[in-house]
């Protein structure tokens, strides 16, 4: 964690992945961020994966470092006050981030009578307010049809990772900071809607792809592990491990010849061909059917050993297959050192690697990451410090079921 952003306050109202993700990038650069979670916890408070004992990683490492207030949803009351929190004042806050619907007790315009000012980041799946998710967005864009080997021929692979989850919650932080700048210098508020299906749309374009098939009225064709444009793709070592190495620059294909003793043969094919492979990484990819056999044969003949030896001080851009498991047993990314990872007690009594930002500002003191402190661990924090109330007006919403403490550890 960093203390970039110590003096903004953003509230935040919402589950699963993108809108979450957004307030943490923040959290994690200093901003206060406070939660209102429904009792009993969202409909993400049990999500897969989960401990053995019950609670929600992911529940737990997209809350890290942010505090929650658990309030009865259902009710007015308990909707009046989650609007009160969004809006209260502050000259650092006003800051929402929320997937709620468009309209309802937390639309834009119901907020901004509460404080003219207010920043409201609103996650959306389509831009119409459809309901959409990573996979539907990614099914819908053709994503799983260019996924996976010919052989699949029309059968769609969908991707593991929720990449638009992911880049629509960094690109809302980003959209944040940027109202909020604005905000600074004009004293206006403003609704930001970001879709996961924009950010999908909007990614492939900036990548090319819309153009390519636009242009050429045909869809990329399936490559199964060969990385389009250029000479990537998977490899088998002599003890059978799987690398993958990529030459997308001079530097990389030039080391890569040199490293496997493949310079004759290269040769030979570029004069053949009328061709320097050195030079464009599209001729690489275009003759790929040439070079992969030379480069299979090479690396067969070597163990992983052999081969991290021979590329060993060399621009080679390379890695080897891991699982996860062993991945973390390697260490780096992954250690915990403090320069990503530190180890952390959390609230499912479990005790875990756990990242802090991904960025690395090497003139700021980097400080370890702090863990969710459970559903409903701040209530009274807020109610006081945000909202002002007396204990006993605190009480009363207590008594009334309106609003709930920390949910018992390890729940």
């Amino acid at each position: 964690m960093y203390k970039l952003l110590s003096g903004l306050r953003i509230v935040e109202g919402a589950a699963f992945v993108a809108a979450p993700s957004c307030a943490l990038h923040c959290a994690q650069m200093g901003a206060e961020v406070i939660r209102f979670d429904m009792i009993g916890g969202g409909p993400d408070y049990h999500r897969w994966p989960r401990s053995p004992n019950g609670p929600s990683f992911y529940w737990e490492g997209l809350n890290k470092g942010k505090k929650s207030i658990a309030i009865d949803l259902s009710r007015s009351e308990g909707r009046e006050l989650a609007v009160s929190i969004a809006t209260a004042p502050g000259e650092g806050a006003g800051l929402f981030v929320t997937n709620y619907p468009v309209s309802g007790f937390l639309s834009h315009e119901n907020l901004a009578k509460h404080r003219s000012d207010i920043i409201t980041v609103r996650i959306m799946g389509w831009a119409d307010g459809s309901s959409a998710v990573d996979y539907t967005v990614n099914s819908a864009i053709g994503i799983p049809s260019m996924t996976g080997p010919e052989s699949m021929g029309d059968v769609p692979v969908n991707h593991v990772l929720p990449a638009w989850d992911l880049a629509t919650g960094t690109y809302a932080a980003f959209a944040l900071l940027a109202a909020e700048r604005n905000r600074r210098m004009t004293g206006k508020g403003e609704e930001v809607r970001v879709p996961l299906g924009d950010v999908a749309a909007t990614s492939l374009g900036h990548l090319g792809q819309v153009a390519e098939v636009f242009v050429s009225g045909e869809d990329r064709p399936r490559m199964g592990n060969d990385l389009f444009g250029a000479l990537g793709r998977d490899f088998r070592t002599r003890d059978n491990r799987r690398v993958m190495i990529v030459a997308l620059t001079k530097r990389h294909w030039s080391d890569l010849v040199k490293a496997l003793g493949l310079r004759e043969e290269i040769t030979a094919i570029e004069a053949e061909l009328g061709v320097d492979l050195a030079s464009d990484e599209g001729l690489r990819f275009e003759h790929r059917d040439r070079l992969n056999p030379l480069l299979i044969a090479a690396i067969e003949a070597r163990t992983l050993a052999e081969l991290e030896r021979a590329f060993e001080g060399t621009g080679v851009c390379w890695g080897p297959y891991n699982t996860l498991k062993e991945a973390i047993a390697a260490g780096e990314p992954f250690g915990t050192d403090g320069r990503l990872f530190d180890m952390v007690e959390h609230p499912s009594r479990n005790r875990y690697p756990t990242p802090g930002a991904a960025a690395t500002l090497p003139s700021q003191t980097r400080l370890p990451p702090v863990p969710s402190g459970g559903l409903g661990a701040n209530t009274d924090e807020v109610l006081a410090v945000v909202l002002g109330l007396s204990a006993a007006e605190i009480g009363k919403l207590h008594d009334a079921g309106i609003v709930a403490g920390p949910a018992p550890a390890g729940a």
